[in-house]
């Protein structure tokens, strides 16, 4: 489905591409409750001049150490049901995660567009899984952030994707009354569409503004309808970010990762250290957004 943003005019989707609007409401949503705005541990103007413990995942696990080895020893399963996720194939002994690369990021927003055909999100529904911001050189001051920019590349600019962080310590998931969400034994965090009443706590509590209610109920075209993922049980509900998981678990990468022109995404698994991600914690210097509230999120940044 191909239109304009009416709420953001100049955020329009190339031609061919599915039109998600991204309302500045829903990035405030939770504003007023502790969880308040989202926040980073630093920015690539500022990565210089971070405490190695700050920003090095290996400063955490002493000399010789890795720096993954409390990430995967405290990432087990969160509330569990014991039961596989329908639509895609059990987990395996992987502990899932993403590297994004923000100085390679051009905030073009391929990431989104693949995301929401991907994942049947209603071209009406006002918002996408993925949001990238428009962020001031030197600053990380988040809330500042613009996501109606016109188009990204902009050199005096960086840009700052941002979505589900697939904690291993969720707090959308302590949060939820009737065990709606939890956390898969290989690190994604899930919702079950058939379970969730719409109390919209976890949207609360997630600190990073990554779940997103359906207030209509979502609208896909025929011909746009991925088959593997769930559609009609998402009215009325709460969705997000899955990394895919239809897909990754059948050895393929999440979309986003494989819409990515610029090779900005990195995505693996933490338990293999010779994998992509393995390898980048372990050489570069990475944060977390909001490490500070102890979620321990999955996706990490490097720049």
């Amino acid at each position: 489905m191909t239109g304009t943003n009416e709420e953001h005019p100049g955020v329009n989707p190339p031609e061919g591409e599915p039109a998600c609007t991204l309302s500045r409401r829903y990035f405030l949503k939770g504003a007023g409750a502790a969880v308040g705005l989202l926040a980073a541990g630093t920015i690539p103007a500022l990565m210089s001049a971070l405490p190695a413990e700050a920003s090095d995942p290996s400063a955490e696990s002493g000399e010789g150490g890795t720096g993954l080895e409390h990430i995967v020893e405290n990432s087990g399963a969160v509330n569990y049901p014991g039961k596989p996720v329908w639509y895609a194939e059990e987990p395996g002994d992987q502990k899932w995660a993403m590297v994004i690369d923000v100085k390679a990021c051009v905030g073009c927003r391929k990431c989104v567009y693949a995301c929401v055909r991907e994942n049947n999100i209603g071209r009406d529904s006002g918002f996408a899984y993925i949001q990238v911001l428009e962020m001031e050189l030197g600053t990380n001051e988040l809330e500042l952030g613009k996501r109606d920019y016109e188009e990204g590349g902009r050199p005096d600019k960086w840009y700052l994707p941002i979505q589900c962080m697939h904690c291993a310590k969720p707090s959308c998931v302590y949060g939820c009354p009737v065990t709606a969400t939890w956390r898969e034994p290989d690190g994604i965090v899930v919702i079950d569409y058939d379970t969730c009443i719409a109390c919209r706590n976890c949207l609360v509590t997630c600190p990073y503004d990554a779940r997103h209610f359906n207030w209509v109920e979502p609208h896909v075209p025929k011909t746009e309808i991925n088959p593997d993922v769930p559609l009609e049980e998402k009215a009325s509900v709460v969705e997000k970010c899955t990394f895919c998981i239809h897909r990754t678990r059948n050895g393929q990468m999440p979309a986003c990762v494989e819409a990515c022109p610029v090779g900005a995404r990195t995505f693996g698994d933490l338990n293999d250290p010779d994998s992509a991600v393995s390898t980048i914690l372990r050489t570069r210097r990475a944060f977390r957004l909001k490490e500070e509230l102890g979620n321990e999120p999955a996706i990490w940044y490097v720049g």
